[in-house]
């Protein structure tokens, strides 16, 4: 019925207007849903704001996001906040905190200050800056540190959705603060255990997510990278994570977009091969000041990666990638 009708108006359109002008044509989307691609908010606007920050995510919002996304790490006193890294030195002021020096120490072979060994009421004395040196820093040690349920109440106020990456859950685990148990508490407690609530919690850690998938609903995204960064001898286009493994537990994965997209600029078949498993696909990074290449620039780097068929992008400048897929649906 509907190529009917689309015919009867083609029909009328001549009658009326005399010679058919060409217009532009509707893109046609091949994610999971037919829908376009969501744009998820790395950090939040992060380009643009320091990191993690509720104004960064706020501005995300204003820019036009359908996704922002928290990473989560625990404080000492088992309270999920939302930092990229469970050390301190890059994004907060904390070197600055003459009462907290005695705090730094080495893990690893970092030296420095993690967040673990901090509680709530201490995070919240600091505040958080840019830690990219080309980006702008202007809004350093004006920002808190939010935890991750403000993060939801921002999103739940705004009507976005949020796409949570729990941060090196094993550590946490090993050190006697197990992230799990809170965030099942916290899903639950405001109905985001459910397949349909609107969020997806991310890992890398397989382990965590087949845990979590045993205790709640909620859509699980796992992301890859190219094995060939742990073995050297490994395929480049090798995930951490086979996409059969993933499909196990996970609804989804977030690939690096470098098991996307081959060294010749070809289509690897990633996106095809996850699609046939059912599983949704959400590239990362795509940033506005960190091009591919001198030849592609960050608006022709999402116009390809777009049309592979990637149901989201994660982007460090969300207004860049809102407005590269909006000239595509529009045609």
């Amino acid at each position: 019925m509907r190529q009917i009708f689309t015919g009867i108006g083609i029909l009328l359109g001549l009658a009326s207007c005399g010679p058919a002008t060409e217009s532009p044509q509707p893109h046609v989307w091949t994610t999971l849903n037919g829908q376009p691609p969501l744009i998820i908010a790395h950090r939040g606007a992060s380009g643009d704001r320091p990191e993690h920050t509720l104004e960064a995510y706020a501005l995300a919002i204003e820019q036009g996001a359908d996704v922002i996304e928290p990473d989560l790490v625990m404080t000492a006193d088992g309270v999920l906040v939302v930092r990229h890294d469970h050390y301190l030195s890059t994004t907060t002021d904390v070197a600055d905190h003459p009462e907290f020096a005695d705090r730094r120490r080495t893990q690893g072979d970092r030296e420095d200050w993690w967040i673990e060994d901090f509680t709530l009421a201490e995070i919240r004395t600091l505040r958080a800056r840019q830690p990219w040196p080309q980006r702008d820093a202007g809004f350093n040690d004006q920002f808190g540190i939010p935890t991750f349920e403000e993060v939801l109440d921002l999103a739940a106020e705004h009507g976005v959705r949020t796409e949570p990456e729990v941060k090196a859950p094993g550590h946490f685990t090993a050190i006697g603060l197990d992230p799990l148990p809170i965030l099942v508490e916290i899903l639950r407690a405001r109905g985001l255990d459910r397949a349909d609530a609107p969020t997806a919690i991310q890992c890398f850690e397989p382990g965590f997510l087949a845990r979590l998938d045993e205790e709640v609903d909620t859509q699980l995204l796992m992301l890859v990278f190219p094995m060939i960064e742990l073995d050297p001898e490994a395929d480049p286009l090798t995930p951490t994570v086979s996409l059969e493994d993933a499909a196990a537990f996970a609804d989804g994965v977030g690939p690096s977009k470098a098991l996307l997209i081959a060294a010749d600029g070809s289509d690897t078949g990633f996106v095809a091969r996850a699609h046939e498993l059912g599983l949704a696909v959400h590239p990362w990074t795509f940033r506005d000041d960190i091009p591919v290449s001198e030849d592609i620039d960050i608006e022709a780097e999402l116009r390809r990666i777009y049309a592979l068929g990637v149901d989201g992008v994660f982007t460090d400048f969300p207004a860049t990638a809102v407005q590269v897929r909006d000239a595509m649906t529009a045609g």
